[in-house]
């Protein structure tokens, strides 16, 4: 036995109901975000915005969709836990920038 072996942790089961409500909440606090002052934080999203919020969010759902249905088409499911712990962080951050918005911070 290799003692490597004790090096592998087991991958944890990707949850795809946790990344569609990640995803959600991610639209509702952009959104809510973007209603109290906030700017978007992503370049990329922000180039999107153009074409507006709703659209440019939905744009990027889709990219976020294709990602998770790839990983899991190529069994990947590391990808779909990894996207699932960038999405809390992504949420958690729009929820501080919307606290602080409501105070009046600007950043």
């Amino acid at each position: 036995m290799s003692p490597f072996f004790l090096l592998r942790r087991p991958i944890q089961r990707p949850s795809l109901t946790i990344f569609v409500a990640l995803q959600t909440l991610d639209i509702l606090t952009t959104l809510i975000g973007l209603q109290v002052g906030a700017r978007e934080g992503s370049v990329f999203i922000g180039q999107l915005m153009q074409v507006g919020p709703v659209a440019a969010l939905l744009i990027s759902k889709i990219f976020a969709v294709l990602l998770a249905a790839m990983a899991m088409k190529f069994k990947r499911p590391r990808v779909v836990v990894v996207l699932n712990f960038w999405f809390v962080v992504i949420v958690a951050w729009n929820l501080v920038m919307i606290v602080l918005s409501g105070l009046g911070v600007r950043l």
